[in-house]
């Protein structure tokens, strides 16, 4: 018994710190993260979240299509994405099965989906869910020309995703936005390396 008292204080300041830093993202309308060239929009609807996201990128238009349709190799860059492959394709449509995990400090829901991506080169991806455990999920990827400095683009997701399961509001929320965000960050992270090593490749 007194190994269980000793522990508890500790394991109830953790859970009071979590709780906290949930329920400061969770009750507002919207939030907005900016960091460096990646802006992320989010507003809870419901049970669902809408998120708006938007990086500035420095890399050629094939390159930032490319890494966004490679969908076989997206769990090796996108955070929380265990597996990713095609199943099927459908004319200018990809259906990818995607598994993984969504989770903030120790609270993780599995995500387990099949999603219909429709490329509509050279710049929008309309992506929406087909069947899994996410009630919701319809998104856009764009690609713009910035019109102030040529051979840059700017990468947009538009998208709302609601699962099926109802989470509990204080924590669910705050979940989906980190987990979206994070993966966000993790493609543009991708397509900036494969900038970098399309940059410096002919001079090797």
């Amino acid at each position: 018994m007194r190994p269980r008292q000793r522990n508890l204080p500790s394991r109830m300041a953790v859970y009071v710190v979590v709780l906290i830093l949930a329920a400061t993202l969770g009750p507002r309308a919207g939030a907005c993260l900016a960091t460096d060239d990646v802006t992320i929009h989010t507003e809870r609807q419901g049970d669902a979240v809408t998120v708006e996201a938007r990086a500035l990128l420095t890399a050629p238009l094939p390159l930032i299509w490319e890494t966004l349709t490679d969908y076989d190799r997206l769990a090796r860059f996108i955070p929380g994405m265990l597996v990713s492959r095609v199943v099927e394709r459908r004319g200018p449509a990809a259906i990818v099965k995607q598994h993984g995990e969504a989770g903030l400090f120790f609270f993780t829901r599995p995500i387990d989906v099949v999603v219909e991506s429709l490329e509509k080169p050279p710049h929008v991806i309309e992506v929406r869910v087909l069947s899994g455990n996410l009630k919701r999920l319809d998104g856009r990827y764009q690609i713009e020309p910035d019109a102030r400095i040529p051979g840059q683009y700017v990468l947009r997701w538009f998208g709302v995703i609601e699962p099926k399961e109802s989470l509990p509001p204080v924590v669910g929320v705050p979940i989906l936005r980190w987990n979206i965000g994070a993966q966000f960050r993790g493609m543009v992270r991708e397509i900036e390396r494969r900038a970098q090593l399309h940059k410096v490749g002919p001079d090797k």
